[in-house]
């Protein structure tokens, strides 16, 4: 049986990714969110899936809760991780009225945790058969596809990641370990809204494919839902 850590299951793309692989009797899903104590969706999947699917609280921006889980878990192998917790920031952000503090606060969520998860895990990782780490990033941080500007804070957080994940790549490929970036597409979620042309499980069936397909010669890259190559 396949093992994923997911992070932020407890709404939009992060959860319906835990729905399909814990729908998927091959795979073994531990879905971490903020607190799962709130999360009524994600108690009826672990609850149906046949213990399949355990449940995790993990606030990204926390150490202590970051080293708690990789404790939990010492010694279990991992075949994939999926750094998906996210937050948008300020929507529309412009120049004037920039908020240093809640800038900070993207950037701490959006870049420095995935990293942090990372550096937790990478033993975990490293015992795994698949030995993938990826995280979901956004087309909005491709510096050669801004054409409309905006959201800084959103947009900074999600370039610095993906250099986050191409150093972790060249980084970890002596380990055998592949990195990914991942543009989800423009989703319907709270964070993408109703206007976006994705559902999420039609998002996440794409990303699913991508990460089952993905291999050493692919670390490094930043892939979309389609399997497609997205511009830094």
């Amino acid at each position: 049986m396949q093992t994923i850590l997911i992070t932020g299951t407890n709404r939009g793309i992060g959860q319906e990714m835990a729905r399909q692989y814990a729908a998927d009797p091959d795979w073994r899903v531990f879905a971490c969110c903020r607190d799962p104590g709130r999360s009524e969706a994600l108690a009826r999947l672990a609850s149906t899936s046949s213990g399949r699917l355990t449940v995790h609280k993990l606030d990204v921006a926390s150490a202590q809760d970051v080293e708690s889980l990789a404790s939990t878990l010492v010694g279990q192998p991992l075949d994939l991780l999926v750094n998906n917790a996210g937050v948008a920031g300020a929507v529309g952000e412009g120049l004037a009225g920039l908020d240093e503090q809640a800038w900070l606060d993207v950037l701490r969520v959006n870049t420095i945790a995935p990293a942090r998860i990372a550096a937790a895990l990478l033993d975990h990782i490293a015992r795994g058969r698949r030995k993938v780490i990826a995280t979901i990033s956004s087309r909005m941080g491709s510096i050669s596809d801004d054409s409309s500007g905006g959201y800084y804070a959103y947009r900074s957080s999600k370039a610095a990641v993906n250099m986050v994940m191409k150093n972790l790549a060249v980084d970890l490929r002596g380990r055998g370990i592949t990195v990914v970036a991942l543009n989800p597409g423009w989703v319907r979620t709270d964070m993408g809204s109703q206007r976006a042309p994705l559902s999420p499980e039609e998002s996440v069936s794409g990303l699913r494919k991508v990460l089952a397909s993905v291999t050493l010669k692919d670390s490094g890259k930043f892939l979309s839902h389609d399997g497609t190559e997205v511009p830094w």
